[in-house]
């Protein structure tokens, strides 16, 4: 009954999708036949169950009869239709039938409506011959059967006819796996006479009356593209392997290539052995190999050209990646290739992506190796300049030399730690630390043009500082501790690998931290870096008030003789005094013993005053930090501090003079209103010097004093940002202090406006002492004459001395002309520091002012002269 049932279902379907088997029995039969023998066939008995399987395998049917698509779409229609019908329950049973029967290569009873367009015309004997239509529907069965044929069928009548078959597809797959190998084959030959890696022709030998059609051309150019991109990477890897002196990364890249070529020599392995099984299914009729279809059992049981496409369809992709790697090693290497690399991995297709990070973590493998190195040990190993840190091969063989003293016989101790004499030469030291700074910023140097992206800059820059940091701890520090920061900061690491960014990041982190501490404690703890800033501060900045007042007090009659009459010994002999009168004696040995006194170089008619300077003298590894050039600064600053000092004592003994000795010396009626007004004078004066006094030490010296304590507490950072800071601490004092202006050219203007400012302060005492010494002679002349009156004489020289009578006037003149044009020069100074960009120095120009005194005198001065 289930057979019964069966074949009436089977009746009913044949008459609804072929309407002509209702009237031709004929027909019907044939057809219930052959759709019994599909039914009764290996159809569902050994094939897995799948029904994606078998929808994929329908639209490849479809897409081989129907280019367009539409077939494509109306079948995912119908079948998403079926799906979702309850009533068949066999579906994939269904569907495989149908398919089966359309994949059938028995002769189909109806033709197509297109086959005639295909089908040769039959030959005109006569041009009163009748055509006869292909498909005749009043001619007898038996006739239709003979004229229905497939399109494959009559193309290979066409061609066999002609004489003019097409190539075995197995030839042109034996071809093409030479092709893919990079070697030409019978009927497919690359170019010659050409360079196959760069440029890619081909040439098809057709010969023998075989005919290689134009759409499997296109297929065998597709495939001959994987073995254009072999010949390129194998020559690549060849080359490299000849070529002496190659980076560990161009290394790790061949290897990596090579491993990848290994693999791809196993594919065409595999495709081989499925040729051979091609060759062993084909029929031994040779005119089955020449049809555009293969036939679908060899399908099934070999390769074919569309087949081996799709197997090399990844392997091309591959390829051309690799290709474009071995195109970019050409121009670059070492991070920089690193770098490209990784560019590769911005890219949406998975595949792409995969395949580059694969690359990646192989060729990245001697930068990581190298990288661990200098990050945790602060050595190079870099032969081959690849790494995004460089030695200069010029300062590659020297080191640091850290002295136990700065020279021999540096200075003689006094008692239990003082210090006298001061006889180490400038010139001894100048070379060693020129070098230590050199070896700090010269010896390792950063390429940013190495540096990977995958790093970034500001990790870069602190794994070229800890290596730097370590480096120097190693050796210019000699940090006896130095296996226990290795040891510390290896604990803190892994594996540095591309595949973990973050962790990298986390070791860069840490060991910059450790190191840059480590540093930081060696520098202050060891080496005493911030007693040497409070002895430059102390000594060169006076800070030490006591300590200037008594070498102010001891030295400065020297210092009134002429410049070529002083000598050193004698110099450094008046410091040894200062220093054991002053509270200056309680500071370290090893500061005390780096404080000098000298000359500068000096010219006919200066005086002492003109060329003395205090220096301190540092030594490596301290002059890294305190490097010559900030050396300079220093003893810019002292020069100016010292003249401002030694200006404000001389004013301060003009005072006594002017406003003690002359009211009980100087009995001089006339003169007291002079007098008087040479006092304002000298009281301008004095508070002109003590406010810019006030200014350098109170607003200036010790704000930036403060900044730069806040940093050192802080301790962030490395050896770079301590320089840094001390640099902008010693650039802000000089920039205030000296008054420096932004505008070009006009620099130091403000300060030469200040030194003439000077000059006139200097020049008025100068002119007062005279003026003083002139009226206490008159003073004298006029007791004597009232003593000769009495008719007492106290001298014998005023009894026949003649005073001259123009000497008062004309050093109370010159009194005068110093005071004014002392106002003036004031007032131009006071000028430009309410136009100066910086803050602080109009805040000067305000405290200067005191009340807009030298506004209103100005004023004054103008109405008078109008």
């Amino acid at each position: 009954m289930a057979a019964s049932a069966s074949t009436s279902s089977l009746e009913s379907l044949i008459h609804s999708i072929i309407p002509q088997s209702r009237t031709d029995r004929v027909l019907f039969d044939d057809i219930l036949a052959h759709c019994k023998d599909v039914l009764s066939s290996h159809i569902g008995q050994s094939r897995e169950r799948d029904i994606g399987h078998l929808a994929d395998l329908v639209k490849r049917r479809l897409a081989q009869t129907r280019p367009d698509g539409a077939s494509s779409v109306q079948f995912t229609n119908l079948l998403s239709r079926l799906l979702e019908q309850p009533v068949l329950s066999r579906k994939y049973d269904s569907i495989l039938f149908l398919h089966s029967l359309a994949s059938s290569t028995r002769t189909p009873l109806i033709a197509p409506s297109l086959l005639p367009s295909l089908a040769p015309s039959p030959p005109i004997t006569s041009k009163h011959t009748p055509v006869v239509s292909p498909i005749d529907a009043t001619s007898p069965p038996s006739q239709q059967l003979n004229k229905g044929k497939s399109k494959a069928e009559l193309l290979r009548e066409v061609r066999a006819r002609s004489g003019y078959p097409h190539v075995p597809e197995v030839a042109l797959l034996r071809d093409a796996l030479y092709l893919l190998q990079g070697i030409s084959g019978k009927h497919v030959q690359f170019a010659t006479g050409k360079d196959v890696a760069t440029e890619m022709n081909l040439f098809f030998t057709e010969g023998s009356g075989y005919h290689i059609s134009t759409p499997t051309k296109q297929l065998i150019h597709r495939l001959s593209e994987v073995g254009h991109l072999y010949i390129r990477v194998d020559r690549f890897i060849r080359e490299r392997e000849a070529r002496s002196g190659i980076g560990m990364i161009e290394q790790s890249l061949c290897h990596h290539l090579q491993s990848q070529l290994t693999e791809y020599y196993r594919l065409i392995a595999v495709l081989e052995s499925q040729l051979n099984i091609a060759c062993h299914s084909q029929d031994s009729d040779m005119s089955a190999t020449m049809s555009m279809e293969p036939d679908p059992r060899a399908e099934e049981s070999g390769l074919t050209l569309k087949r081996l496409d799709v197997w090399v369809n990844e392997w091309r992709l591959r390829m051309r990646m690799m290709s474009v790697c071995v195109e970019a090693a050409k121009d670059t290497h070492g991070g920089a290739l690193v770098n490209l690399i990784h560019s590769y991995t911005e890219n949406g297709d998975p595949f792409v992506r995969k395949f580059t990070d694969q690359l990646l973590e192989e060729v990245s493998k001697p930068f990581f190796e190298t990288l661990q190195r200098w990050l945790f040990s602060g050595e190079l190993y870099d032969p081959y300049l690849e790494f995004f840190v460089t030695l200069d091969p010029g300062l590659a063989h020297l080191q640091y030399v850290h002295p136990s003293s700065l020279a021999t016989g540096a200075g003689i101790m006094i008692g239990d730690g003082g210090f006298s004499g001061f006889n180490v030469d400038q010139d001894d030291l100048t070379g060693e630390r020129e070098s230590g700074l050199r070896l700090w910023q010269a010896k390792y140097k950063f390429r940013q043009e190495m540096l990977p992206a995958f790093v970034g800059e500001g990790f870069g820059i602190k794994i070229f500082s800890t290596g730097k940091s370590l480096n120097f701890i190693r050796y210019s520090c000699h940090d006896t501790d130095w296996i226990a920061t290795r040891e510390k900061m290896s604990n803190t690491n892994g594996t540095l690998q591309y595949s973990d960014i973050f962790g990298l990041e986390r070791s860069i982190d840490a060991a910059y931290r450790i190191a840059s501490q480590r540093l930081f404690d060696i520098f202050f703890d060891k080496f005493r870096l911030l007693d040497h800033f409070r002895a430059l501060k102390n000594y060169l900045l006076l800070g030490h008030g006591d300590f200037a007042d008594q070498l102010m007090e001891t030295i400065g009659p020297s210092l009134s003789r002429p410049a070529n009459s002083l000598y050193r010994h004698n110099l450094t002999a008046t410091l040894e005094t200062a220093i054991r009168s002053s509270n200056a004696q309680k500071d370290p040995p090893d500061v005390l013993r780096r404080l000098d006194a000298r000359m500068l170089e000096y010219s006919q008619g200066e005086i002492g005053w003109d060329v003395f300077t205090l220096e301190y003298k540092v030594d490596a590894p301290l002059d890294t930090v305190l490097d010559p050039d900030s050396m300079v600064k220093y003893l810019k600053l002292f020069n100016h501090l010292w003249k401002m000092k030694r200006i404000e004592s001389t004013m301060t003994k003009g005072w006594v003079r002017t406003a003690g000795a002359t009211k009980a010396f100087v009995r001089i009626p006339e003169l007291e209103p002079e007098w008087h007004k040479i006092r304002l004078i000298t009281a301008e004066m004095i508070h002109f010097i003590r406010q810019m006094a006030a200014y350098c030490y109170l607003e200036v010296i010790e704000c930036s004093w403060k900044a730069l304590m806040d940093f050192i507490n802080e301790k962030e950072g490395d050896l770079d940002a301590l320089i840094s800071a001390h640099r902008v601490y010693l650039d802000r004092m000089v920039k205030k202090l000296l008054l420096l202006s932004s505008k070009a050219g006009r620099e130091e203007g403000l300060l030469n406006q200040v030194k003439e400012a000077f000059s006139l302060m200097l020049g008025f005492y100068d002119a007062t002492e005279h003026f003083y010494n002139l009226c206490m002679t008159e003073s004298s002349r006029r007791d004597s004459e009232r003593d000769q009156a009495r008719g007492t004489y106290t001298t014998a020289d005023m009894r026949t001395g003649l005073q001259q009578p123009d000497a008062l006037s004309n050093g109370l003149r010159q009194c005068q002309e110093y005071g004014a044009s002392f106002s003036e020069k004031v007032h131009v100074i006071l000028h430009a520091l309410q136009t100066h960009v910086d803050f602080d120095c109009r805040f000067l120009g305000i405290r200067l002012s005191f009340s807009e005194f030298y506004r209103a005198k100005k004023e004054i001065q103008v109405q008078s002269k109008s």
